[in-house]
């Protein structure tokens, strides 16, 4: 009888294992879906998963359930993510600093090519040139002749070591040749209450974040980093149309897998994303955000985190920037 009950579960495990993955695809998901943000509560990152939030509770069938782990430039969330069981459950929104990190911080727990996994790059924002409203500057010209006065002492603010926000910062720096303090914060929101505050005096932000103290006169922005100016500040001039020709820069917020997750469940999660993001109620709100919808595939994304990944590397190597 032992022999004849150890061979039906043999039989059952087989038959088990035989089952085509699509088959567990089509129950998935059957529990809450966690979404890890690198970065504290109201930065870019967790304003447009919030956005797209409830469209993908409705789409999947459970609960989204959003959990920031800010700091070290993303890395904890990146580190949780890249820890968590490739089982569809477990996704990460990162940003711009993900392909940068590994310059950054030398000793990773994980290795962000074999151990995430990109699905999308969600959606890209440019970049606003924004100083506290006591700044003596209306234009690039202004703002260099006031840091350069400071003789050291003025600070700018950054969401994290090694985002766009930072790198772009830091170039240009070294096209204007002036020296200025980076501060970095564990998001985008907190870096902004502090430049309307006076503790920093200058950021590289967002336009979706930058948008609405703009308008109410809480900072100034002094140029965006977009190719043509864009609708949500219609009056602030381009980089590009103040002689920075190759001032092209964008923040983006991407989503993220363990490594290995099943093809099937990857496809299902990013089915799911792309007809929430591209929902007439979403795309109205990203519009609103300053936000261009990409929503590329995972083999795109991949590129996108390689190419940067040189990219940025050459550059911190070219301008000798210092990342500490």
């Amino acid at each position: 009888m032992r022999i004849k009950s150890k061979f039906t579960f043999l039989i059952y495990y087989l038959f088990f294992l035989s089952i085509h993955p699509a088959t567990f695809a089509q129950i998935y998901p059957d529990k809450p879906i966690k979404i890890v943000v690198g970065f504290a509560p109201g930065g870019l990152a967790d304003t447009i998963i919030r956005a797209l939030q409830p469209k993908l509770a409705d789409g999947f069938g459970q609960s989204v359930l959003i959990e920031n782990k800010g700091g070290a430039g993303g890395t904890i969330a990146e580190a949780q993510i890249a820890k968590s069981p490739p089982d569809g459950y477990n996704m990460m929104i990162g940003v711009d600093s993900v392909p940068v990190n590994p310059y950054i911080y030398k000793n990773l727990s994980y290795d962000i090519f074999k151990d995430i996994q990109p699905v999308s790059l969600l959606a890209r924002v440019p970049l606003a040139l924004v100083v506290n409203i006591n700044v003596p500057a209306t234009n690039l010209s202004e703002l260099i002749k006031y840091a350069q006065s400071k003789q050291g002492k003025f600070a700018y603010a950054s969401p994290g070591t090694g985002t766009s926000n930072h790198l772009y910062m830091e170039y240009f720096k070294s096209i204007s040749n002036v020296d200025m303090i980076h501060v970095p914060y564990k998001g985008g929101s907190p870096a902004l209450t502090d430049l309307i505050g006076g503790q920093v005096e200058a950021m590289l932000i967002s336009v979706t974040l930058a948008n609405t103290q703009v308008r109410s006169n809480s900072i100034k922005a002094l140029a965006i980093s977009s190719d043509k100016r864009i609708s949500l500040l219609p009056n602030i001039k381009t980089f590009l149309e103040m002689g920075y020709s190759d001032f092209n820069a964008y923040t983006w917020a991407g989503l993220f897998l363990p490594a290995n997750t099943p093809v099937q469940i990857t496809q299902k999660i990013h089915d799911e994303f792309s007809k929430a993001i591209r929902s007439p109620e979403v795309m109205s709100r990203f519009k609103d955000l300053g936000a261009e919808v990409v929503m590329n595939s995972p083999t795109e994304f991949s590129s996108i985190i390689r190419s940067t990944n040189e990219k940025m590397g050459d550059l911190i190597s070219k301008r000798n920037i210092s990342l500490n």
